[in-house]
């Protein structure tokens, strides 16, 4: 079984289905029907859509599986959202990848009292680097 396009080889415009046939009754349906918005993607990003879900939306472990850094990761969850045809808010650019001394010393202040793994406050340390 093939996989549904969802635009045309030709013009690159989006396809619409017009016939449905249940396999097992024989029973087939004529009309327009949409395919959904997620036809809209290719299929690269579509992939991607598929590893999200799997990695439960958590993108440092989706970045784990496509051996990406975070900022990567972040790019391609943005390019899948405006293909979809929503809007992203931009981080202001002064924040970007900045974080603050006393947050690092409350991070690092809750591994020294246990309340924290190293590992997490890594993670924690990297997504505000990020």
């Amino acid at each position: 079984m093939y996989s549904v396009m969802g635009h045309c080889p030709v013009c690159h415009d989006q396809l619409h289905v017009t016939r449905l046939n249940c396999h097992n009754c024989d029973t087939t349906i004529e009309g327009r029907f949409s395919l959904g918005r997620l036809y809209e993607l290719n299929s690269e990003q579509l992939e991607f859509v598929e590893l999200f879900m799997r990695c439960e939306g958590k993108l440092n472990r989706v970045g784990q599986e496509l051996d990406l850094s975070y900022p990567a990761v972040r790019a391609r969850l943005t390019d899948v959202i405006r293909a979809l045809g929503y809007e992203v808010d931009e981080p202001e650019p002064e924040t970007t990848g900045v974080i603050s001394e006393a947050e690092r010393r409350e991070i690092l202040g809750r591994v020294s009292a246990g309340e924290l793994a190293a590992d997490e406050a890594i993670e924690l340390l990297r997504q505000k680097s990020s």
